[in-house]
């Protein structure tokens, strides 16, 4: 009953912030997660908060005991099941090996086609500040972590000078994150 409480709870979080977004439900049916039957994710078309494709986890940290929960969100300005393999994938990435915040992870090919970004760098949902990161409802406390897509260079730059460097970076490029053809900031 707990975990039907908390995947309700996330969805009301989720639908209540992108209320009048069309939402619909989506998960991969090939590899490992296929056997939770639980694991969802929620695509959000455009609407008043953002003009972007948001794809959002739910149950991603259905398996890990005491640790506070997290889902994650990507971004993206096409609609593309890509982005729900995607997403699928990091949640059982997560799963084995606890993602949080700053972790840099590759992800072996571009995110969508003709993209220099291969890696996910995992952030705050700054696009939408902390009303969407913190959920707190009927009990059930969790967090949104934001994959931002990145390259390899800005890859590697956060590894050597730091996450809050490459953030730093990010914003004195005023970077168009949602331009899946942009060049590398580093």
């Amino acid at each position: 009953m707990v975990r039907l409480d908390y995947l309700l709870a996330v969805r009301q979080h989720l639908t209540c912030f992108f209320q009048g977004h069309p939402c619909t439900e989506h998960r991969w049916n090939s590899g490992p997660m296929a056997e939770d039957p639980d694991f969802r994710i929620l695509r959000f078309g455009q609407g008043q908060r953002t003009v972007l494709w948001t794809y959002c986890s739910i149950g991603a940290s259905l398996t890990i005991q005491d640790l506070e929960p997290l889902e994650f969100l990507i971004l993206s300005p096409v609609a593309d099941e890509r982005i729900v393999e995607l997403l699928t994938m990091i949640a059982h990435y997560h799963r084995s090996d606890r993602l949080n915040l700053f972790h840099v992870l590759p992800i072996g090919q571009p995110w969508l086609d003709g993209s220099a970004c291969d890696s996910f760098f995992v952030s705050l949902p700054y696009p939408f500040g902390p009303v969407l990161e913190r959920m707190n409802l009927s009990g059930f406390h969790g967090r949104f972590l934001w994959l931002l897509p990145i390259t390899t260079a800005e890859k590697q730059f956060a590894k050597q000078h730091g996450p809050e460097a490459l953030e730093e970076k990010f914003e004195d490029a005023e970077l168009e994150y949602w331009d899946s053809s942009r060049k590398s900031v580093i």
